[in-house]
């Protein structure tokens, strides 16, 4: 099994024999040549095939290839001015390991256009698009880099559980299961394990996975099944401690995708820059004022609605030319039972949502340590207290001051790639409508 070649290497590799493997991209024959643009995961390449210049049985076998056929190709790399990359290969020999059916449901190419619902049908095609490989290959280079950073500053990974036996943010929106019988429930989000991991003495932790959401929701930003990271971190002196963590890891993110990706965000047109740091903070009560002269009402008490988050994000973008800010001190009654309040202001949580160009990325800030606490707002919300005990008893043994996020990979990637779609930013997606592929 041999490693592909990107481009740059094979033109480093001019006047030398290789082995080529991948798909045919295209075909094109002009007067006595044929030119056959091999793809795979590392890119694309031209071979020129003279009909004068290799055997009958070599020309044939070009001849007889079709979009999306799978071949091995053994050559030699030679320097062309008129190829587009300055060089291309001259095959001897060509096999066909695997041959696509005709007509294509999907055009890899891109040259027919297709909707978004046949694209995602018929996905293992849709892959095969350079465009749509780049979307993957940034988004795997910016989680490389969030764990980098991560890993750099201390943190474990945690593979906490995706079924449990109890719902923590209210029972609307939760897939339930059959497990053995009894009831149980996928995760919302991984965030009261990860706080019982803070509780077992691992100060510095994060969980890499999958959660889901059974919200009916058909909007471009949604999905029922999300990937996120997910940081939690102990000895923090508030939630300001979370914010400072969040940036640094996605700046260390973007910065790893950049160099990692350049060809792949040329191929998308974008041109991503580095966010300067710290981003800003917008805070409630003061929230109110502000999208009340934005010609907005929202009362005093309530959350923010999107149309007032999109026109917030309009105005912090005026006054500081950044993309993103962390909204924090969210009203307490609309936050979970988790939730650090403000001593001094009850009627304030120590909750944080970071938004970006106008919609949220992650919500999380500091939870609420104190065992007593916690069960007095979980009272207040009316769950039952015996219940949660699988929760809060570890309190009442000494768990410091803690908090963290859930960030969310694919609606990032899309944001940050220009994605109108979230669904064209996860492999399968998963949504109201759509369980396969």
């Amino acid at each position: 099994m041999q490693e592909p070649f990107t481009p740059a290497e094979l033109k480093a590799r001019i006047g030398r024999e290789v082995r080529l493997e991948g798909w045919v991209h295209d075909v094109r024959a002009l007067g006595g040549i044929s030119f056959v643009i091999l793809r795979n995961s590392r890119g694309v390449v031209q071979l020129a095939v003279p009909k004068k210049s290799v055997t009958p049985e070599l020309y044939a076998t070009v001849s007889g290839l079709h979009q999306e056929d799978v071949i091995s190709c053994l050559g030699e790399v030679k320097e062309s001015r008129a190829a587009r990359m300055g060089f291309e290969v001259v095959p001897s020999s060509i096999v066909v390991i695997a041959k696509a059916a005709s007509p294509l449901p999907l055009d890899p190419r891109g040259v027919t256009a297709a909707s978004l619902d046949t694209r995602l049908g018929w996905r293992s095609l849709e892959l095969r698009r350079p465009e749509t490989a780049a979307v993957f290959n940034i988004e795997n280079a910016l989680v490389q880099g969030f764990e980098e950073y991560l890993q750099g500053a201390g943190f474990i990974r945690a593979f906490t559980p995706s079924i449990i036996g109890g719902v923590s943010e209210g029972g609307s929106e939760v897939f339930k299961i059959d497990f053995y019988g009894k009831e149980a429930y996928l995760r919302q989000d991984p965030q009261l394990h990860r706080q019982l991991t803070i509780a077992g003495g691992f100060d510095r932790i994060y969980d890499l996975g999958t959660n889901w959401r059974a919200e009916v929701s058909h909007t471009p930003r949604h999905l029922s099944e999300h990937r996120t990271i997910a940081p939690e971190v102990g000895f923090i002196a508030d939630e300001r401690d979370t914010m400072r963590l969040e940036e640094e890891m996605i700046v260390h993110g973007v910065e790893k995708a950049i160099k990692r990706c350049p060809d792949q965000f040329a191929l998308l047109k974008q041109e991503p820059v580095l966010p300067k740091t710290p981003f800003p903070e917008v805070s409630f009560p003061e929230v109110y004022g502000t999208i009340e002269k934005l010609g907005r009402k929202l009362p005093r008490g309530q959350d923010i609605d999107d149309p007032s988050l999109r026109a917030l994000a309009a105005e912090v973008k005026r006054e500081t030319g950044s993309d993103f800010f962390f909204l924090n001190r969210f009203p307490s009654a609309v936050k979970p039972f988790y939730v650090m309040r403000v001593d001094a202001e009850p009627e304030y949580a120590r909750s944080v949502d970071l938004v970006y160009r106008g919609v949220e990325l992650s919500s999380g800030g500091q939870r609420e340590h104190r065992h007593d606490k916690i069960v007095s707002q979980i009272k207040e919300r009316g769950y039952s207290a015996e219940a949660l005990e699988w929760f809060t008893e570890p309190f009442r043994y000494g768990v410091p001051p803690h908090g963290g996020f859930s960030f969310g990979i694919e609606r990032f990637t899309a944001y940050l790639l220009g994605i109108e779609n979230i669904k064209e930013a996860a492999l399968f997606p998963r949504d109201p409508e759509r369980l396969q592929p």
